[in-house]
């Protein structure tokens, strides 16, 4: 006669983990978590391993969390996974007071931060080719050869505005008066 089961929130791809109370303030506990977001696991904790903020330990912490998670209690293949959102949240703030000149005091705030970490199993469709992006080399090289035709029309009308874009143009004459 207990309560009935709460229905699960997340699909069946995926899993997450939630470290709360870490004591760091939640803007340098997203520098962190920027650097995870849509990475593979792997990767992830190999960038989490080697980074050089103090908590990055304990958002590494997390996504081993989720990767468990997802092995035990999911059943997900863990070559597979990504970690698919990483986002912070506020948690308590603990206040203190330094004394100041002439028997006043300031506030000095101690923020703790949570993450949230989810992350998902890739899913590669047979029949979907992925979408290829144009490269940036060549990119420019349609440039000119759009490009590279109006310039030649104008310098051919105005051999004085083509000298100026190359910078061979002459100085101007000073006037003295």
């Amino acid at each position: 006669m207990g309560k009935p089961k709460r229905e699960r929130s997340l699909s069946d791809s995926e899993a997450q983990a939630v470290a709360r109370n870490l004591r760091v303030s939640p803007r340098k506990l997203n520098l962190v978590a920027g650097l995870i977001r849509g990475k593979p696991v792997d990767a992830a904790i190999a960038d989490l391993e080697f980074s050089r903020k103090r908590i990055a330990q304990d958002v590494k912490k997390c996504v081993m969390s989720a990767v468990a998670n997802a092995e035990n209690n999911h059943g997900l293949d863990v070559n597979e996974l990504v970690v698919s959102e990483a986002f912070v949240g506020k948690n308590l703030i603990m206040r203190r007071f330094a004394a100041r000149g002439r028997g006043r005091a300031s506030s000095i705030t101690k923020p703790f931060s949570q993450i949230t970490v989810i992350v998902r199993q890739k899913v590669e469709e047979e029949g979907a080719k992925p979408a290829r992006k144009k490269s940036k080399a060549a990119k420019p090289a349609a440039k000119e050869a759009k490009g590279g035709a109006k310039e030649a029309k104008g310098a051919a009308k105005k051999p004085a505005a083509a000298a100026k874009k190359s910078g061979k143009a002459k100085p101007a004459a000073k006037e003295t008066a």
